[in-house]
């Protein structure tokens, strides 16, 4: 008897000592470390006083009105316009060089050497006046025509000193009628327009086409002080978008440096660069490899933004804060479709939250364990 309650009392000690250790390990548990934060732990501050950042969801009834606030980490659009259509020839321009030939067929000429019929005067430059100078007729306007024009225009200011006079005339494109492709094309340089109608795609083919290493390329360019820019992608697909170029133009075209970042429970970590205009947070979560399905909480969709202090408008149309998280439930249709319409923003940080289930399954994995560790007490 003494020995077989020693074997009970023994038994009972074990059990006990499994339990404390079950505890032990619940408790070691609950600090294991995660891949992603939970959403409690994100959001714990919005019960505080004071609480620094302004939390706002996300539903197909908040998402018109959260379209208005104010953009952030760029304009809110690429501005370009609509091509338009020009004469089939170039006109000339102020500092287009014109090299002149003149025919006659009468004996004496003011012009002719003895035994020529043809003297070829000297290059001129168009002046910022619009003129050119010919010996015994002056000045003659010739900005704004077309090659065959400024002949023309020539030719009759020559007959008051040779009435049979022809003229011959060449146009070399100055600064004023050509453009520039500065960077991103496999030949940059300056590029004269022989026609009115040179379309943007067509100097940018002339110039090697846009460089295959750039990702996402975006097209910029110069004109009178202004910028305008165009991804490629819409230009070419586009028509309307392939403008006609101008004199002083310049090209560059550049990869497009919109990115956001994305953490925790998805398929990627990392930062993702805009793959179009305007990316939707449905976009955001395709382009990040959608969600860990064993590790994230479809409940806890974060997004983080950043405004600046004179975006904010506290009680209107706008945020209250200067730091907002946008939560988005994808249990839903709702946030499904609120997810499709809500925009990312340049420099927001996509956070997929760990689902507090993950918890509970580590928990119950220790707890078999330490189960099976008593079932093998007792058989003993």
């Amino acid at each position: 008897m003494h020995v077989k309650s020693l074997g009970v009392m023994g038994m009972v000690r074990v059990r006990r000592l499994l339990v404390q250790g079950a505890c032990l390990l619940l408790l070691a548990a609950c600090s294991l470390p995660r891949g992603a934060a939970l959403q409690s732990e994100i959001l714990n501050e919005t019960g505080a006083k004071n609480p620094s950042f302004q939390v706002v969801k996300v539903t197909r009834e908040s998402a018109p009105r959260l379209a208005g606030w104010p953009v952030t980490g760029w304009s809110g659009g690429y501005r370009w316009f609509a091509a338009s259509r020009g004469p089939d020839a170039a006109l000339i321009q102020s500092g287009d060089r014109l090299e002149l030939a003149v025919w006659e067929s009468q004996e004496n000429s003011l012009l002719a050497g003895a035994g020529s019929k043809m003297t070829a005067l000297p290059a001129m430059m168009v002046s910022s006046g619009g003129t050119v100078f010919v010996p015994y007729v002056g000045e003659v306007a010739v900005r704004g025509l077309t090659e065959t024009e400024a002949r023309n225009r020539i030719q009759k200011e020559l007959e008051d000193i040779s009435v049979s006079s022809q003229v011959q005339i060449s146009v070399v494109a100055g600064r004023n009628n050509s453009v520039d492709l500065v960077g991103g094309v496999g030949a940059p340089g300056r590029y004269p327009l022989e026609g009115r109608n040179e379309s943007l795609l067509g100097v940018i083919a002339q110039g090697g086409g846009i460089l295959p290493g750039l990702r996402n390329p975006l097209v910029r360019l110069q004109r009178n002080g202004q910028g305008y820019e165009v991804l490629a992608r819409r230009l070419l697909e586009t028509p309307d978008y392939n403008v006609r170029l101008r004199g002083g133009d310049q090209i560059t075209v550049i990869e497009d440096t919109r990115s956001f970042n994305v953490l925790g429970a998805a398929g990627r970590q990392e930062r993702i660069y805009f793959e179009t205009e305007h990316m939707s947070a449905m976009d955001a979560l395709s382009a990040m490899g959608g969600l860990d399905a064993g590790r994230a909480n479809p409940r806890g969709i974060l997004i983080l933004r950043d405004f600046r202090a004179d975006d904010l408008n506290p009680g209107g149309a706008g945020p209250e804060m200067q730091q907002v998280v946008f939560t988005i439930d994808l249990t839903g249709a709702d946030g499904l479709f609120a997810a499709r319409s809500f925009r990312v923003n340049p420099g927001d940080t996509l956070l997929a939250t760990e689902s507090p289930v993950n918890g509970a399954r580590t928990i119950l994995g220790l707890l078999g364990t330490v189960i099976g560790l008593g079932n093998a007490a007792n058989d003993a």
